[in-house]
């Protein structure tokens, strides 16, 4: 996992005027949290930050009054209408330190010869991993499966140092029968109107 280096400056205006005017010079209102300590209220540069957020579990490294933390992101809000970014709060971490996260689950390979559809029962899977070291997705073979198959949280394959964050026995995918539609009594009877 690549690290994200950004410039971050603390903030000491708060409320909704502040923030629109934080947003106004195409910045973004943040907060970082944990470790026990206080939170700190930060701004960040919005389109780098924007860019950032594209990966999937990304590790930031903020350059704030000259120190370097490392943070993950753990809430983000967004416009609903425009998509710009609104405020994102960032948890503190450490090198070697552990931290829960999603990672999403990707399917490959063919499903058996049939009518069958795959229902992602969890799209994300929730996993322990060193926060350096976040891996960005899992990917499950589905190859041959058909319906009445699933596979298990314990049957996807993780990388090293990634422990399951939920049972083991969980369903994170499973294959069903795809059924066909059945006819409607409208339909049938325009059809019938039709013939006649």
């Amino acid at each position: 996992m690549a690290e994200v280096k950004l410039a971050a400056e603390t903030r000491t205006e708060f409320g909704k005027g502040a923030a629109r005017r934080i947003r106004r010079e195409s910045k973004v209102p943040g907060v970082l949290y944990g470790h026990g300590g206080e939170p700190v209220h930060v701004t960040l540069p919005g389109h780098d930050l924007l860019l950032a957020l594209r990966t999937p579990n990304v590790l930031l490294a903020l350059e704030i009054d000259g120190k370097k933390q490392l943070a993950i992101p753990k809430a983000v809000q967004r416009d609903a209408i425009k998509g710009f970014l609104e405020h994102v709060d960032l948890l503190l971490v450490r090198s070697g330190e552990k931290v829960n996260v999603e990672i999403y689950v990707h399917t490959e390979g063919d499903l058996a010869p049939g009518a069958y559809l795959v229902e992602h029962v969890l799209n994300a899977l929730p996993v322990e991993a060193e926060a350096t070291h976040i891996p960005e997705s899992v990917t499950v073979s589905i190859e041959g499966l058909a319906a009445g198959d699933s596979i298990l949280a314990k049957d996807v394959p993780l990388p090293e140092g990634t422990t399951l964050g939920i049972d083991e026995d969980a369903v994170v995918l499973q294959v069903l029968s795809a059924q066909a539609e059945e006819p409607t009594e409208e339909g049938e009877g325009v059809t019938e109107a039709a013939e006649a």
